[in-house]
């Protein structure tokens, strides 16, 4: 009884921490939706907002060894309050340049910089804490509803984004973006007043603990060739998070590409409370195998046309397959990395399997604006041929890069299910463990 009661408090303390930071994205949401809308009435380039996006995400990704670091040595939670905290230095900045007239684009480059490098202090901070405060039988409850968390800045934020646009301005929602951090920092807050912070034994130096973390994942040939798996999918997933908005804007308006984005977010939401309620106990790798394959499939199809249902029916598709590739990723690489070096080790993995988001987003807006659109336009090389099948339009060589991804994608997808050492993660107790020498690590 103690320890079903145990088992309730426990959990009870991560919804709390969960709902900040739900918050937390849906404030998130607001700016970011914003931001894109604002870039490209100003631009008119998918590549402009390629760029924010890659400055975005870059300081964060590059920072995150060292947060993983800071977070098996210092307290998480703390890390947590002050990266949230911090954050807001970047908000302020850009809405500082908005007051004063138009935001330039390098402006905006620097502030959502500024803001990424403060928020690398949450992530590996965020997920060492849930693997604190749960037990192993609640992972994959967990990571469903922090998979709602993460839909939220599309499928909440982009109608209220959507909503305020029409009757005030990118400031609004700037302010209401900076405003959210109050109830992240006290959600944390309490959370931490409630629970001990776990000592783990700290390495001589900040540069063996960090090695401790890239021998956690190295050590294991089936997590290394997972993650470095998951860093190729990132790359084809990188296309269509980048190009989505560019492509539809590019026939429509700033309100049907909120209302497609929610639409398509929902997907995840379904999913993702699915997941959420119903525990998994098996058969991960087909499960990220096949989710990842069809994802790939409405992919293709979301890039096929200048079509507002077929557009919002494969995006509900391919966002609902991603918690299903999200939850066996999540599962296969935590319950087969010690907790006392989970900080170090999500942040390498983290580092490792989103590279591919980082070239994706600085070349998918380069080659969409000055390749692929010129050849899909009206008498373009490729306008009577690919263009009697996909259409013709600014918006068209946008649309087959996006297709050409999805097509990448479900045959890296097959592929996964054929590496016996990625299996093999599914059986704690017969690890593919390699034994690397110490030149490579």
């Amino acid at each position: 009884m103690m320890t079903n009661q145990h088992t309730k408090n426990t959990f009870g303390k991560f919804l709390l921490l969960w709902s900040g930071q739900l918050i937390s994205a849906i404030g998130s949401g607001l700016t970011s939706f914003g931001l894109g809308i604002y870039i490209f009435e100003q631009t008119g380039k998918a590549s402009a907002m390629a760029l924010i996006i890659l400055l975005a995400f870059l300081p964060a990704l590059l920072l995150s060894p060292v947060a993983g670091v800071l977070a098996d040595r210092y307290d998480r939670r703390l890390l947590m309050v002050l990266g949230d905290s911090l954050s807001v230095v970047g908000l302020l900045y850009i809405l500082f340049c908005l007051l004063q007239g138009e935001a330039q684009l390098w402006q905006i480059g620097l502030g959502v910089t500024l803001s990424s490098i403060f928020s690398s202090l949450m992530e590996p901070a965020y997920k060492a804490t849930v693997t604190d405060l749960l037990d192993e039988d609640q992972y994959t409850k967990a990571s469903g509803l922090v998979q709602v968390a993460g839909s939220a800045k599309y499928l909440i934020s982009p109608v209220i984004a959507g909503y305020l646009l029409s009757v005030s301005d990118i400031k609004l929602l700037l302010m209401i973006d900076i405003f959210t951090f109050f109830v992240t920092v006290v959600t944390t807050l309490v959370v931490r007043s409630g629970l001990a912070s776990k000592k783990y034994e700290q390495e001589k130096s900040f540069f063996r603990e960090f090695k401790a973390g890239w021998s956690a994942v190295s050590g294991n040939r089936g997590v290394l060739i997972l993650v470095m798996m998951a860093s190729l999918l990132t790359f084809f997933l990188g296309f269509v998070q980048t190009l989505s908005l560019p492509m539809i804007l590019s026939f429509s308006d700033s309100a049907v590409a909120g209302t497609l984005e929610t639409v398509m977010a929902s997907g995840m939401l379904v999913t993702s409370l699915l997941i959420g309620f119903l525990s998994i106990k098996k058969g991960y790798v087909k499960m990220l195998s096949l989710s990842l394959f069809f994802a790939g499939i409405f992919m293709m199809i979301f890039g096929l046309r200048e079509n507002i249902l077929l557009i919002g029916i494969s995006g509900f598709l391919l966002f609902a397959m991603m918690p299903f590739a999200n939850t066996s990723l999540d599962f296969l690489i935590r319950t087969n990395i010690e907790n006392s070096v989970q900080g170090r080790a999500w942040a390498i993995i983290g580092f490792i399997s989103q590279l591919g988001y980082v070239i994706a987003y600085a070349i998918s807006g380069v080659l969409a604006d000055f390749v692929f659109t010129p050849m899909l336009i009206k008498h373009g090389v490729l306008a009577d041929s690919v263009g009697k099948i996909l259409g013709t339009g600014s918006g068209r060589g946008t649309g087959f890069l996006i297709l050409i991804a999805g097509i990448l994608l479900s045959v890296t997808a097959g592929f996964i299910y054929q590496i016996d050492c990625i299996k093999k993660l599914e059986n704690r107790g017969k690890l593919c463990i390699t034994e690397l020498s110490a030149t490579t690590l």
